[in-house]
Protein backbone atom coordinates (compact mmCIF):
# COMPACT_ATOMS: atom_id res chain seq x y z
CA UNK A 1 0.00 0.00 0.00
CA UNK A 2 1.30 3.42 -0.91
CA UNK A 3 1.63 5.77 2.09
CA UNK A 4 2.15 9.53 2.14
CA UNK A 5 5.24 11.28 3.54
CA UNK A 6 5.00 14.28 5.85
CA UNK A 7 5.81 16.75 3.07
CA UNK A 8 3.30 15.11 0.74
CA UNK A 9 0.67 14.98 3.46
CA UNK A 10 0.90 18.73 4.00
CA UNK A 11 0.16 19.67 0.40
CA UNK A 12 -1.86 16.48 -0.22
CA UNK A 13 0.33 15.31 -3.17
CA UNK A 14 2.81 17.19 -5.35
CA UNK A 15 2.16 17.18 -9.06
CA UNK A 16 5.18 14.93 -9.54
CA UNK A 17 3.86 12.35 -7.09
CA UNK A 18 0.45 12.43 -8.70
CA UNK A 19 1.81 10.63 -11.75
CA UNK A 20 3.40 7.90 -9.62
CA UNK A 21 0.25 6.70 -7.85
CA UNK A 22 -1.91 5.99 -10.91
CA UNK A 23 -2.75 2.29 -10.72
CA UNK A 24 -5.47 -0.07 -11.85
CA UNK A 25 -8.92 0.36 -10.38
CA UNK A 26 -10.56 -2.28 -8.22
CA UNK A 27 -14.27 -2.94 -7.76
CA UNK A 28 -16.67 -0.22 -6.75
CA UNK A 29 -17.15 0.73 -3.10
CA UNK A 30 -20.02 -0.48 -0.95
CA UNK A 31 -23.16 0.05 -3.05
CA UNK A 32 -24.89 2.96 -1.35
CA UNK A 33 -27.59 5.19 -2.83
CA UNK A 34 -25.98 8.41 -4.06
CA UNK A 35 -27.13 11.98 -3.80
CA UNK A 36 -29.23 13.80 -1.24
CA UNK A 37 -28.42 14.32 2.40
CA UNK A 38 -26.69 17.15 4.23
CA UNK A 39 -23.32 17.53 5.84
CA UNK A 40 -21.52 14.87 3.80
CA UNK A 41 -17.75 14.65 3.54
CA UNK A 42 -15.94 14.01 0.27
CA UNK A 43 -12.43 12.56 0.32
CA UNK A 44 -9.93 10.64 -1.82
CA UNK A 45 -9.07 7.00 -1.11
CA UNK A 46 -7.03 4.24 -2.71
CA UNK A 47 -9.06 1.49 -1.04
CA UNK A 48 -10.02 0.10 -4.44
CA UNK A 49 -6.45 0.09 -5.76
CA UNK A 50 -6.19 3.64 -7.08
CA UNK A 51 -7.29 7.01 -5.79
CA UNK A 52 -11.00 7.72 -6.26
CA UNK A 53 -13.34 10.42 -4.94
CA UNK A 54 -15.74 9.10 -2.29
CA UNK A 55 -18.47 10.67 -0.21
CA UNK A 56 -19.78 9.62 3.19
CA UNK A 57 -22.08 10.97 5.84
CA UNK A 58 -20.40 13.03 8.53
CA UNK A 59 -20.61 10.06 10.92
CA UNK A 60 -18.69 7.81 8.49
CA UNK A 61 -21.69 5.87 7.18
CA UNK A 62 -23.15 5.83 3.67
CA UNK A 63 -19.86 5.40 1.80
CA UNK A 64 -20.07 5.79 -2.00
CA UNK A 65 -17.45 5.83 -4.75
CA UNK A 66 -18.36 8.70 -7.09
CA UNK A 67 -15.66 8.43 -9.73
CA UNK A 68 -14.97 4.69 -10.12
CA UNK A 69 -12.36 5.05 -12.87
CA UNK A 70 -9.04 3.21 -13.39
CA UNK A 71 -7.15 6.51 -13.37
CA UNK A 72 -6.34 8.82 -10.50
CA UNK A 73 -9.16 11.05 -9.14
CA UNK A 74 -8.30 13.32 -6.21
CA UNK A 75 -8.67 16.66 -4.39
CA UNK A 76 -12.48 17.00 -4.28
CA UNK A 77 -13.94 20.47 -3.74
CA UNK A 78 -17.66 21.08 -3.20
CA UNK A 79 -19.57 23.75 -5.07
CA UNK A 80 -21.18 26.30 -2.70
CA UNK A 81 -24.62 24.80 -3.24
CA UNK A 82 -23.32 21.28 -2.51
CA UNK A 83 -24.61 19.92 -5.82
CA UNK A 84 -21.28 19.44 -7.61
CA UNK A 85 -17.68 18.55 -6.91
CA UNK A 86 -14.64 19.81 -8.77
CA UNK A 87 -11.72 17.39 -8.67
CA UNK A 88 -8.43 16.46 -10.33
CA UNK A 89 -8.22 13.48 -12.68
CA UNK A 90 -5.73 12.09 -15.18
CA UNK A 91 -8.36 9.98 -16.98
CA UNK A 92 -7.55 11.75 -20.25
CA UNK A 93 -3.78 11.30 -19.99
CA UNK A 94 -2.73 14.23 -17.80
CA UNK A 95 -4.03 16.01 -14.74
CA UNK A 96 -7.06 18.16 -15.50
CA UNK A 97 -9.92 19.74 -13.54
CA UNK A 98 -13.31 18.05 -13.88
CA UNK A 99 -16.80 18.51 -12.48
CA UNK A 100 -19.13 15.79 -11.29
CA UNK A 101 -22.62 15.96 -9.80
CA UNK A 102 -22.89 14.93 -6.16
CA UNK A 103 -24.73 11.75 -7.20
CA UNK A 104 -21.80 10.63 -9.40
CA UNK A 105 -23.34 11.65 -12.72
CA UNK A 106 -22.45 14.32 -15.24
CA UNK A 107 -18.69 14.29 -15.74
CA UNK A 108 -17.50 17.53 -17.31
CA UNK A 109 -13.92 18.39 -18.20
CA UNK A 110 -13.05 22.05 -17.47
CA UNK A 111 -9.37 22.30 -18.42
CA UNK A 112 -7.57 20.94 -21.45
CA UNK A 113 -3.85 21.55 -21.31
CA UNK A 114 -0.72 19.40 -21.38
CA UNK A 115 0.39 20.87 -18.03
CA UNK A 116 -0.71 19.77 -14.56
CA UNK A 117 -4.00 21.36 -13.46
CA UNK A 118 -4.95 20.49 -9.87
CA UNK A 119 -6.21 21.64 -6.43
CA UNK A 120 -9.56 23.19 -7.51
CA UNK A 121 -11.42 25.57 -5.17
CA UNK A 122 -14.79 27.27 -5.73
CA UNK A 123 -15.55 30.92 -5.15
CA UNK A 124 -18.38 31.42 -2.59
CA UNK A 125 -20.76 32.62 -5.30
CA UNK A 126 -20.10 29.49 -7.39
CA UNK A 127 -19.12 31.51 -10.45
CA UNK A 128 -15.35 30.84 -10.46
CA UNK A 129 -12.88 28.09 -9.68
CA UNK A 130 -9.29 28.71 -8.59
CA UNK A 131 -6.70 26.01 -9.21
CA UNK A 132 -2.99 25.33 -9.56
CA UNK A 133 -1.40 24.87 -12.98
CA UNK A 134 2.13 24.37 -14.28
CA UNK A 135 1.26 25.64 -17.76
CA UNK A 136 3.68 28.57 -17.35
CA UNK A 137 6.50 26.41 -15.97
CA UNK A 138 5.87 26.54 -12.22
CA UNK A 139 2.91 26.15 -9.88
CA UNK A 140 0.79 29.28 -10.31
CA UNK A 141 -2.71 30.08 -9.07
CA UNK A 142 -5.21 30.49 -11.88
CA UNK A 143 -8.89 31.31 -11.82
CA UNK A 144 -11.50 30.44 -14.42
CA UNK A 145 -15.24 30.65 -14.74
CA UNK A 146 -17.05 27.57 -13.45
CA UNK A 147 -17.63 26.47 -17.06
CA UNK A 148 -13.88 26.52 -17.78
CA UNK A 149 -13.77 29.83 -19.68
CA UNK A 150 -12.10 33.14 -18.75
CA UNK A 151 -8.73 31.81 -17.58
CA UNK A 152 -6.52 34.24 -15.60
CA UNK A 153 -3.12 33.71 -13.93
CA UNK A 154 -3.35 35.41 -10.53
CA UNK A 155 0.17 34.85 -9.18
CA UNK A 156 2.31 34.90 -12.34
CA UNK A 157 5.67 34.59 -10.57
CA UNK A 158 8.67 32.22 -10.55
CA UNK A 159 7.78 30.88 -7.10
CA UNK A 160 5.56 27.86 -6.47
CA UNK A 161 2.06 27.95 -4.98
CA UNK A 162 -0.35 25.32 -3.70
CA UNK A 163 -3.93 24.79 -2.51
CA UNK A 164 -5.81 28.05 -3.12
CA UNK A 165 -8.92 28.46 -0.97
CA UNK A 166 -11.41 31.33 -1.19
CA UNK A 167 -12.43 33.22 1.95
CA UNK A 168 -16.16 32.92 2.75
CA UNK A 169 -16.80 36.51 1.64
CA UNK A 170 -14.95 35.96 -1.64
CA UNK A 171 -12.59 38.87 -1.07
CA UNK A 172 -9.42 36.88 -0.45
CA UNK A 173 -7.72 33.64 -1.39
CA UNK A 174 -5.43 31.73 0.94
CA UNK A 175 -2.61 29.72 -0.55
CA UNK A 176 0.76 28.17 0.28
CA UNK A 177 4.06 29.20 -1.23
CA UNK A 178 7.79 28.55 -0.89
CA UNK A 179 8.67 32.07 -2.01
CA UNK A 180 10.38 32.81 1.33
CA UNK A 181 12.50 29.61 1.20
CA UNK A 182 10.05 27.56 3.26
CA UNK A 183 6.37 26.78 2.88
CA UNK A 184 4.17 29.43 4.48
CA UNK A 185 0.48 30.30 4.32
CA UNK A 186 -0.34 33.52 2.50
CA UNK A 187 -3.48 35.43 1.63
CA UNK A 188 -4.05 37.67 -1.34
CA UNK A 189 -6.95 39.62 -2.71
CA UNK A 190 -9.11 37.61 -5.10
CA UNK A 191 -7.62 39.58 -8.02
CA UNK A 192 -4.09 38.44 -7.08
CA UNK A 193 -2.94 41.66 -5.42
CA UNK A 194 -1.91 42.27 -1.81
CA UNK A 195 -0.04 39.03 -1.11
CA UNK A 196 0.62 38.73 2.65
CA UNK A 197 2.50 36.05 4.61
CA UNK A 198 0.33 34.94 7.54
CA UNK A 199 2.53 32.30 9.19
CA UNK A 200 6.09 33.52 8.48
CA UNK A 201 7.66 30.60 10.32
CA UNK A 202 10.79 28.54 9.37
CA UNK A 203 8.77 25.31 9.16
CA UNK A 204 6.14 23.72 6.90
CA UNK A 205 2.76 25.44 7.15
CA UNK A 206 -0.05 24.51 4.77
CA UNK A 207 -3.45 23.01 4.18
CA UNK A 208 -5.28 26.21 5.12
CA UNK A 209 -9.07 26.11 5.61
CA UNK A 210 -11.26 29.14 6.40
CA UNK A 211 -13.87 28.84 9.12
CA UNK A 212 -17.42 29.39 7.80
CA UNK A 213 -17.59 32.86 9.37
CA UNK A 214 -14.22 33.83 7.92
CA UNK A 215 -12.67 34.78 11.25
CA UNK A 216 -10.29 31.83 11.64
CA UNK A 217 -8.06 29.61 9.53
CA UNK A 218 -7.25 26.00 10.40
CA UNK A 219 -3.98 24.67 9.01
CA UNK A 220 -1.29 22.01 9.40
CA UNK A 221 2.23 22.74 10.64
CA UNK A 222 5.29 20.79 11.77
CA UNK A 223 6.51 23.61 14.05
CA UNK A 224 6.40 21.21 17.00
CA UNK A 225 8.25 18.39 15.20
CA UNK A 226 5.42 16.63 13.41
CA UNK A 227 2.39 17.77 11.46
CA UNK A 228 -0.43 18.93 13.74
CA UNK A 229 -3.64 20.86 13.19
CA UNK A 230 -3.56 24.48 14.34
CA UNK A 231 -5.99 27.36 14.15
CA UNK A 232 -5.24 31.06 13.88
CA UNK A 233 -7.15 34.27 13.38
CA UNK A 234 -7.65 35.30 9.77
CA UNK A 235 -4.90 37.92 10.15
CA UNK A 236 -2.35 35.31 11.33
CA UNK A 237 -2.53 36.15 15.03
CA UNK A 238 -3.66 33.93 17.91
CA UNK A 239 -2.14 30.61 16.78
CA UNK A 240 -3.45 27.67 18.81
CA UNK A 241 -2.62 23.97 18.53
CA UNK A 242 -5.61 21.60 18.30
CA UNK A 243 -4.01 18.15 17.93
CA UNK A 244 -1.09 16.64 19.82
CA UNK A 245 0.03 13.31 18.43
CA UNK A 246 3.40 12.00 17.15
CA UNK A 247 1.77 11.09 13.83
CA UNK A 248 0.98 13.51 10.99
CA UNK A 249 -2.33 15.40 11.10
CA UNK A 250 -3.17 17.43 7.99
CA UNK A 251 -5.81 18.70 5.52
CA UNK A 252 -8.36 20.28 7.89
CA UNK A 253 -11.87 21.14 6.69
CA UNK A 254 -14.60 22.86 8.74
CA UNK A 255 -18.18 21.71 9.15
CA UNK A 256 -20.73 24.23 7.77
CA UNK A 257 -21.75 25.27 11.30
CA UNK A 258 -18.13 25.75 12.41
CA UNK A 259 -18.47 23.30 15.29
CA UNK A 260 -16.32 20.49 13.85
CA UNK A 261 -13.12 20.00 11.91
CA UNK A 262 -12.40 16.92 9.80
CA UNK A 263 -8.79 16.12 8.90
CA UNK A 264 -6.51 13.33 7.68
CA UNK A 265 -4.10 11.56 10.03
CA UNK A 266 -1.85 8.51 9.98
CA UNK A 267 -1.97 8.08 13.78
CA UNK A 268 -3.34 4.55 13.31
CA UNK A 269 -0.65 3.56 10.81
CA UNK A 270 -2.29 4.74 7.59
CA UNK A 271 -4.12 7.88 6.62
CA UNK A 272 -7.72 8.03 7.82
CA UNK A 273 -10.31 10.81 7.96
CA UNK A 274 -10.99 11.93 11.52
CA UNK A 275 -13.34 14.50 12.96
CA UNK A 276 -12.99 16.54 16.15
CA UNK A 277 -14.74 19.46 17.79
CA UNK A 278 -13.34 22.80 16.71
CA UNK A 279 -11.58 23.06 20.08
CA UNK A 280 -9.69 19.79 19.46
CA UNK A 281 -11.81 17.51 21.66
CA UNK A 282 -14.17 14.62 20.82
CA UNK A 283 -11.91 12.89 18.28
CA UNK A 284 -13.43 10.16 16.09
CA UNK A 285 -12.05 8.02 13.24
CA UNK A 286 -14.60 8.15 10.40
CA UNK A 287 -13.05 5.89 7.75
CA UNK A 288 -11.21 3.14 9.69
CA UNK A 289 -9.89 1.32 6.61
CA UNK A 290 -6.40 -0.12 5.86
CA UNK A 291 -6.12 2.07 2.74
CA UNK A 292 -5.14 5.76 2.70
CA UNK A 293 -8.06 8.18 3.02
CA UNK A 294 -7.02 11.80 2.46
CA UNK A 295 -8.10 15.29 1.35
CA UNK A 296 -11.45 15.54 3.18
CA UNK A 297 -13.88 18.28 2.11
CA UNK A 298 -17.09 19.01 4.04
CA UNK A 299 -20.23 19.65 2.03
CA UNK A 300 -21.55 23.23 2.38
CA UNK A 301 -24.89 23.81 4.03
CA UNK A 302 -26.46 25.09 7.22
CA UNK A 303 -25.69 22.10 9.39
CA UNK A 304 -22.73 19.80 9.99
CA UNK A 305 -24.84 16.62 9.87
CA UNK A 306 -23.47 15.76 13.33
CA UNK A 307 -25.28 16.03 16.62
Amino acid sequence: MYHLSKRVALVFLTVILLTAVVTACGPAAIPTPLGGGAGRIAFASNRDGNYEVYVMSSDGTGLANLTNDPELDMFPAWSPDGRQLAFTSCRDGNHEIYLINSDGSGFTRLTNNSAFDTYPAWSPDGERIAFISTRDGNNDVYVMNSDGTGLTNLTNSPENYWTPIWSPDGGQISLESDRDDNQDIYVMNSDGTGLTNLTNNPVLDGGAAWSPDGTRIAFASDRDGDLEIYVMNADGSGVSRLTNNPANDTSPTWSPDGKWIAFASNRDGNYEVYVMSSDGTSLMNLTNNPADDISPAWQPGNESGRS
